[in-house]
């Protein structure tokens, strides 16, 4: 990650996902609130988005362990070297790890969709155990870095073991709308974030930050606050929208349903009823 690309590729990962949880959950919620015994059986449609959800998670999180091991100056799947007697990459490693338990994270996830014999909540423990070693080895990995890009890092960490607390909630808290919704917002917010270090530490264009001002770190504290402002607006805006459609898609299938019940029960229809009646 030691570049603007290294924090854009998870920075995207994130932002994509949260978009991904907003939509799904807010279809959740509203078949749950329609439908009596929603809670029960969901639609097949449901479990398709859960397999496709955790089939993702598992290619994106190979993938980025093959990329952290064999990029041109990857570790190449070498640990330690005997003859310098030093860690290779071990940025690299912490990485790949990271990675790793995202992908158990969606095994999880298409196990307990496709077999009821797995715990109910095994899908949110696993993502909350990712999230909870996300942080974990975040927290190790900035030490003895300048002030300004320790700071930003440590910053990451609020939204990492933040979502891992409320998806934790989530075990013993099924089908909470609030609880889901927060989630995605961790994760929108976590991307944008991600974007926010890559401009930081390595700008596009324009001059350097200096990474040891205290202005600087002030700024920045309170840019992680108008991010989360940010966050939880694009959250409040995507459940509207999504709301909406699905109400006014669901509305024509009811007009259409009614319709098609008067024509049904028209005069001609009754007539004909009474017609048959009296022959008998």
């Amino acid at each position: 990650m030691a570049n603007f690309g290294g924090h854009a590729i998870p920075g995207t990962f994130f932002l994509f996902y949260g978009f991904w949880l907003i939509v799904k959950h807010t279809l959740q919620h509203y078949w749950r609130t329609r439908h009596p015994k929603g809670r029960q059986i969901m639609h097949p449609s449901f479990k398709r988005m859960d397999y496709v959800e955790g089939g993702f998670k598992i290619f994106a999180a190979f993938v980025g362990i093959m990329v952290e091991q064999f990029v041109v100056d990857g570790p190449h799947a070498h640990l330690y070297n005997t003859e310098n007697k030093s860690w290779v990459k071990l940025m690299n490693w912490q990485h790949g790890t990271m990675y790793l338990f995202f992908g158990i994270s969606g095994i999880a996830l298409v196990a307990s969709t496709a077999s009821k014999t797995v715990p109910t909540g095994v899908d949110r423990l696993a993502l909350s155990l990712a999230l909870f070693v996300e942080g974990f080895l975040f927290y190790f990995h900035v030490h003895n870095r300048p002030p300004l890009d320790a700071h930003i890092h440590s910053l990451l960490l609020v939204a990492v073991f933040g979502g891992s607390a409320s998806t934790m909630l989530e075990v013993f808290m099924r089908e909470n709308i609030v609880l889901e919704l927060f989630r995605a917002c961790l994760f929108i917010l976590q991307g944008s974030w991600f974007y926010q270090i890559g401009f930081v530490l390595y700008p596009l264009r324009g001059p350097q930050w200096d990474l040891e001002s205290h202005g600087n770190i002030m700024f920045v504290t309170m840019c992680f606050c108008w991010h989360l402002a940010v966050a939880l607006l694009i959250v409040t805006c995507t459940y509207a929208l999504v709301s909406f459609t699905v109400m006014r898609v669901s509305g024509k299938g009811l007009d259409t349903e009614i319709g098609m019940r008067k024509t049904s029960f028209s005069p001609n229809s009754q007539k004909a009823l009474l017609e048959e009646s009296d022959e008998e």
